[in-house]
This record gives C-alpha cells, sequence and structure tokens, in this order.
C-alpha cells in the first residue's frame, strides 16, 4: 500500500522600502530579474514496525485490506518577492523579481511485527517509485518558477501595501499548486500496486517498479474504493 501527500507552503514577501513606497522600481531591478532558487533537501526515511492489535498515534491508518504500508509526504514551500511601482495613490504595479522554493520529501514505511520479507519488499518498492520522482523535484519547480520571474501585476487599493501581499501570497500558492500538480507521483504508485497486486502476487518489485515508472501515462489504474476486493 502506498500513502502520498503533497503538502505546500506559500509565503509572500515584498520588496518595498519600510517607511514608503517607491514611485518607481530602478531599471536595473526591473530588467534583471533574478533565476529562482531552488533547495532540494535530501530525502528522509524511517523504516518502522508496530503492533497491529495496538498501532502508534503518529502512524497513518490502515484500510482494511491493508497489513503495511509506505507514507510518502512531499513537501513544499514557496516564497516569492516583487518590487512596487507606485502609479497614484490607488495604483500600482508589482513586478516579480524572486521566487524561492524548498523542497522536501519524508517517507515512512510502517510494517507490522514479524512482517514477511515479501510485504517488506513491496513497501520497499513504494519507497523507490517515491525517490524516482524526487530525483528531478527540483527540475519541475525550476521549471515552474522560473515562469512567474519578471511576470507583472496590477494591484488597485487604499492599502497597497496589503494589496500586494495578497498578490504575492496568491501567487506563492499558484505556484506550489502548480508543482503538486507536476509532480504528482501518484499515478505511478497506483499502477505498480495494480502490477503486484498489492503486494499479494509473485511480481518481482524490481520488475514493477520498471515497468510503473515507466508506463504510468498510458496504464495508470483510477483508484479503487476497496483496492482489496
Amino acid at each position: 500500500m502506498r500513502r502520498v501527500i503533497v503538502l505546500c507552503i506559500l509565503l509572500g514577501v515584498l520588496g518595498f522600502g519600510l517607511l514608503a513606497w517607491r514611485k518607481s522600481a530602478s531599471r536595473q531591478q526591473l530588467g534583471e530579474a533574478s533565476v529562482p532558487t531552488i533547495i532540494k533537501q535530501t530525502a528522509a526515511f524511517a523504516s518502522r514496525t508496530f503492533d497491529p492489535a495496538a498501532p502508534p498515534a503518529d502512524m497513518p491508518p490502515l484500510a482494511q485490506w491493508e497489513t503495511a504500508e509506505c507514507d510518502s509526504d512531499f513537501l513544499s514551500s514557496a516564497s516569492v518577492r516583487g518590487e512596487p511601482r507606485q502609479t497614484d495613490a490607488t495604483h500600482a504595479t508589482v513586478t516579480i523579481t524572486q521566487i524561492k522554493m524548498t523542497l522536501q520529501l519524508n517517507i515512512n514505511i510502517w510494517v507490522p511485527v514479524g512482517a514477511t520479507q515479501h510485504v517488506i519488499e513491496h513497501e520497499e518498492g513504494h519507497r523507490q517509485i517515491s525517490e524516482s520522482y524526487y530525483q528531478t523535484a527540483d527540475k519541475v519547480a525550476e521549471h515552474i518558477a522560473v515562469t512567474y520571474v519578471g511576470k507583472q501585476v496590477e494591484i488597485t487599493g487604499a492599502d497597497l501595501g496589503a494589496e500586494s501581499t495578497k498578490v504575492l501570497q496568491q501567487m506563492a500558492a499558484d505556484i506550489t499548486d502548480e508543482y503538486k500538480r507536476e509532480l504528482n507521483p501518484g499515478p505511478a504508485q497506483l499502477l505498480y500496486d495494480s502490477i503486484t497486486d498489492h503486494g499479494r502476487n509473485q511480481v518481482v518489485v524490481k520488475d514493477a517498479v520498471a515497468h510503473a515508472l515507466k508506463n504510468t501515462i498510458i496504464e495508470s489504474p483510477q483508484p479503487a474504493a476497496n483496492p482489496g476486493n
């Protein structure tokens, strides 16, 4: 069984003077938007055992047909900086000058005490799929972030600072949402479970992982309400 969660954190930062808005941004600042900064942290992994009769409180719940699980949490945060150019008391243009994204993957494999090697190997297959997607996660993030750098957004309102903050935070949310959609390891995990019948058949894990990663687009099944039936 696999459990994949993609979590996103956002932060909008407005790059303007502390005491007053600038009437205009410098040509250099507007013309030389920075390259996005992508920080990909090392994937964290832990293998844990549990007593099925008394599972620990921090363990995600198992469905009725499940005996073990691989819990993969893909985390992302984005901060967006903008340079404002005020045109009058209630109107301004914000140019996006800097985007920073931090990526993280936390994997926990949960197996019952006394689990067979076959069960453990099946969950390891889910881990391998998650780690494979994470290998290129920074490229996915950079591809998304670079399309936002240099964008200009018109804002209006009596409090331009507050309006700008809203715009930047929304843009950060859009970036992390896009990352979540593009990364999307879920279909590969579903296909792997379909190939292996959730670990109940004797398909070699290595072969199932390779097939799932290669053929996800054309073969991925739809999620089932109860894959044990």
